[in-house]
């Protein structure tokens, strides 16, 4: 009779430690919003879209004296542009991103304004109370916005006649399911949801025509609670509140669920457009 051969400790899969990964990501630094250390090894993956975002922002800047960036984190994207006008001016409302991207931008001669943040797109009025943008009118000839809040009538405002305003923005459903995720109440129940439906109708409302877009349902996959984390610290708006200690019994949940079924999955919706200002 042949003795069985117990698995080899390397054959054996180690488990995951919940407490490991949660103090890790708590103390790993967040900088700018360079999502790097999640990207790597698949802890974090994001469908690809099906437009080039940047391929689109440089070759309107080629036909452009100027650039205006709102919200631009860390200053990670605007630098990697292949080509930025002469005259390239960047806003961050976030207060943790600016000397950041003060450090980043300013050896490429862009400038840099901290402003106020503007209110989140759903949840703005005909008029916004904040969010004004602290330049000229009709003072730029292009106006970039990733996935930041803006004021329709402030971006119509500083654009010049011709001007063209191109944003790639979320929609809402990555809030609601991270919300649900946490047994949070929905803060847009009464809300419209953030689309390009929307997002149209708002600047057309202001003189902007659109004159391009497209929208995509996409997802992103968190491979282990720890990724997760650390994404909610990047983007604390995301989970008002958030804390590891609030919500432990929660993460404990995600992490269980995580190790049985595989990366979690948050569903997103996303948009881009291009505007005009005709006069």
């Amino acid at each position: 009779m042949v003795a069985r051969r117990s698995p080899s400790s390397s054959s054996r899969k180690k488990p995951v430690d919940f407490d490991e990964l949660v103090a890790q990501a708590e103390q790993h630094a967040v900088r700018g919003w360079d999502f790097e250390w999640i990207l790597k090894k698949g802890r974090f993956v994001e469908t690809a879209l099906p437009w080039d975002y940047a391929a689109r922002v440089v070759r309107l800047a080629h036909q452009s004296p100027d650039l205006l960036d709102l919200g631009t984190g860390g200053g990670e994207r605007l630098e990697a542009f292949s080509y930025r006008p002469a005259l390239t001016v960047a806003t961050e409302s976030y207060a943790p991103n600016v000397p950041i991207a003060y450090r980043r931008l300013r050896p490429l001669g862009v400038h840099l304004v901290h402003t106020w943040a503007a209110l989140d797109n759903v949840l703005q009025g005909e008029s916004s109370p904040i969010g004004r943008l602290p330049f000229r009118d009709r003072s730029f000839h292009l106006v970039i916005d990733r996935n930041e809040a803006y004021v329709p009538s402030e971006v119509a405002r500083v654009l010049s006649r011709g001007g063209i305003f191109l944003t790639e923005q979320s929609g809402t459903s990555e809030v609601q399911s991270l919300h649900r995720l946490f047994d949070i109440p929905l803060r847009h129940v009464k809300a419209p949801f953030w689309t390009l439906g929307l997002a149209s109708q708002r600047l057309a409302q202001v003189g902007l025509r659109v004159v391009g877009s497209s929208e995509a349902h996409f997802e992103m996959k968190f491979g282990d609670v720890g990724a997760l984390v650390w994404y909610l610290r990047m983007v604390p708006w995301a989970v008002p509140g958030f804390s590891v200690k609030r919500h432990r019994d929660a993460l404990l949940r995600i992490h269980e669920n995580i190790q049985v079924s595989g990366p979690l999955r948050v569903p997103r919706y996303g948009f881009w457009l291009e505007a005009q200002r005709r006069s």
